[in-house]
């Protein structure tokens, strides 16, 4: 797989909902992330796709911080895939 999905912004895609943040600088994939686990019930998934070489160490931080489980992350060379479940409850992190 070469690049993510081109259908992939903010779709359901069966258990897991796709959030399509290529060529997107941060803090944008923090913050759409974090938009979309807020819309989302506890457990479920979410996988993003994003070439923010920041996303690296923000997107962790933001899962700890935000009491989400990061439960895989696949470096693609160019971008980066990542696997987020949504915690419990959410965390006040601004």
């Amino acid at each position: 797989m070469g690049d993510a999905p081109e259908n992939a912004v903010g779709e359901e895609c069966g258990p897991e909902v796709l959030l399509d943040v290529m060529g997107q600088k941060c803090p944008i994939p923090v913050l759409r992330a974090k938009k979309r686990l807020e819309r989302l019930e506890p457990g479920r998934l979410v996988r993003i796709f994003t070439t923010d070489p920041v996303s690296r160490i923000d997107i962790p931080h933001f899962c700890a911080e935000a009491g989400h489980e990061l439960v895989e992350t696949r470096d693609r060379g160019t971008w980066v895939e990542f696997l987020i479940r949504r915690g419990s409850e959410i965390s006040q992190t601004d």
